[in-house]
């Protein structure tokens, strides 16, 4: 049986524009933290939330304060402090989501790197939403270009996290230049001294709610996750269903009308398919799940409340087509495989923005998800053949096929063929709309840069000048760092081209850059304070044993050592420290 679902967005008593868009794109349940928060942030009240990252806190504030949204006014009402750049824009996007019929709405990032006359411009224009990061924030607050004055709301977004990073001194300026009658809702994983101490401060009477995540996973399911990169998600999950050895599978989406649209292109691809959502009656929820269960249907693409209590034996995939909003909904999705002690397999689609989910999932499971790489062209086309030859020897053994040998004895007299053209053609038309070979000059398609190389790996690391050196910067694998974060972030930071950027390599914990050895040392010093993936740089000169191959070259017996021995001053003006000489955000 499926349970029904407890609770829906259309009780929480939101504004019918903020609704709309609910329903438009299919969200069913509130998940914990949006249920217990949106009544009381709706009704005005401060609100003090613990509760992990992937809990789905975005939508749990945005909807009730984009309901109270005056839009006749063009100034900031909604001011959200985030810890880094990259949950500052993550912030915006849904918000941006959730508002679009609200006439007129305007959401504006803020964040250190990107242009500051742009940011100048949209604020001259009137925006009803800020969400920044706090350097930012104070740069614009000193510069007297963001004004607060009707400011109703305030929220801090992982606090914990912000104070962690050395923003607790900026929080408290930015929150003293806000109305004393604003409301204010705190969210945190962790709450320290400090955030509770903010707490007393600057919120009155706040609701606590606390949100204890689910972290136990059943050890008989294997988890994996595919980085959704180079193919389409559906082509992912196409050789998925085709190299793995599958019994039942569950894919979970995030919206009904997904569900609808996956399974059909996945049953024009062959594969027997049928959709699972809230919107299906209860009779023919339960039907499909009695043809999962009969073997009647193969694949099942639900959405998390449809597949609330769905216990099938069969099920021996389970894959997150769309990574969930919060870490519960991914315990609870995976646990409907592994049943009976049978081992099952957990695999997660993870766009590189949502690497922050996947650490989280795995800090709250305790457990490791181990990278995937998708079967090629070639092993695809190898399994389809070995089937095809399977068929083949299963026909021969069980099947009266007297009557077919006469036709082919019939067939090669008439026509004079060979057996092996008879035999070939035959194949041919019995496999024409699932062919055993991908189309010829197709090739291995990329997938995209592996974690540990950079667009310039494979070339000489050598500037125009040939004279690179090598740096450490403190931001690896494990935050979810990429070569593009590396190249964007030190040519708007440093100002450096990045054809002049040479070999990057990433590791777990750190990377090696080549970068030019003329960088100057305000350069130098501006860069260890610069943040990327919510990790400062530190910016140091790597070991002497790890020099590039052009300053191995130019290296010179008796260098003074220091930092004078890694770049030299240009004599030219520096490139000014955007963020008033404070911490880059």
């Amino acid at each position: 049986m499926i349970e029904d679902k407890l609770t829906t967005f259309a009780e929480l008593g939101l504004a019918p524009a903020i609704h709309q868009v609910i329903d438009e794109v299919g969200y069913e349940t509130p998940s914990p933290i949006q249920a217990q928060s949106i009544p009381p942030l709706l009704a005005g009240r401060d609100l003090l939330g613990q509760a992990q990252t992937g809990t789905g806190k975005t939508a749990a504030f945005a909807l009730p304060l984009l309901s109270r949204l005056d839009l006749k006014k063009k100034s900031p009402q909604i001011l959200v402090l985030t810890p880094t750049r990259e949950l500052a824009l993550q912030v915006a996007e849904a918000i941006r989501t959730y508002s679009r019929h609200l006439p007129g709405f305007q959401v504006l990032p803020i964040y250190g790197g990107q242009s500051m006359s742009q940011q100048l411009r949209q604020l001259h224009r009137g925006v009803h939403a800020v969400v920044g990061t706090p350097g930012r924030i104070q740069d614009h607050l000193r510069r007297g270009t963001l004004n607060l004055g009707d400011l109703a709301a305030v929220v801090l977004d992982e606090a914990d996290e912000m104070l962690r990073m050395g923003f607790v001194e900026d929080v408290e300026e930015i929150l003293k230049e806000t109305p004393a009658g604003r409301q204010t809702a705190l969210f945190s994983a962790t709450m320290p001294k400090e955030v509770l101490n903010i707490a007393r401060r600057y919120m009155r009477d706040p609701v606590e709610i606390r949100i204890k995540a689910k972290t136990s996973t059943v050890e008989t399911i294997v988890q994996r996750f595919w980085q959704v990169k180079g193919l389409h998600k559906l082509d992912a999950l196409t050789r998925i269903l085709e190299a793995e050895d599958i019994e039942g599978m569950l894919v979970f989406v995030r919206t009904k009308t997904a569900t609808v649209e996956l399974s059909e292109k996945l049953e024009s691809r062959g594969f027997s398919c049928a959709p699972l959502n809230g919107d299906m009656t209860q009779a023919m929820r339960e039907k499909t799940v009695e043809q999962l269960k009969s073997g009647a249907l193969d694949i099942v693409v639900a959405t998390d409340v449809a597949a609330r209590g769905l216990d099938v034996k069969r099920i021996s995939h389970v894959v997150n087509y769309d990574i969930p909003y919060d870490t519960e909904a991914y315990v609870h999705r995976i646990g409907r495989t592994g049943r009976a002690g049978r081992e099952g397999q957990a695999i997660l689609f993870v766009a590189p923005r949502e690497r922050r989910m996947l650490a989280a999932i795995e800090r709250a499971t305790r457990q490791p998800i181990t990278a995937m790489s998708l079967p090629s062209r070639k092993e695809i086309s190898n399994r389809r053949i070995g089937l095809f030859k399977e068929q083949i020897a299963e026909a021969m053994e069980s099947q009266d096929l007297e009557f077919y040998e006469e036709l082919i004895d019939s067939y090669q007299h008439q026509y004079d063929v060979g057996l092996r053209r008879l035999a070939a053609t035959l194949a041919y038309l019995v496999q024409k709309d699932k062919p055993l070979q991908f189309a010829e000059g197709g090739g291995e398609e990329p997938e995209g840069l592996e974690e540990d190389e950079s667009p310039f790996v494979g070339r000489a690391p050598v500037a125009r000048d040939g004279n690179l050196m090598r740096y450490r910067v403190e931001v690896g694998r494990i935050h979810g760092v990429e070569p593009k974060h590396i190249v964007g972030a030190i040519a708007n930071e440093a100002n450096i081209k990045s054809r002049d950027i040479g070999q990057i390599k990433i590791y777990d914990d750190h990377c090696l850059v080549d970068l030019p050895q003329t960088m100057p040392s305000a350069t130098f010093r501006h860069l260890q304070k610069v943040w990327i993936c919510g990790q400062q740089l530190q910016i140091s000169p790597a070991d002497d044993r790890f020099p590039t191959r052009a300053a191995r070259a130019k290296s010179k017996p008796g260098a003074k050592s220091g930092e004078g021995k890694f770049f030299k001053p240009t004599g030219k003006k520096s490139p000014r420290n955007r963020h008033g000489g404070r911490k880059s955000s």
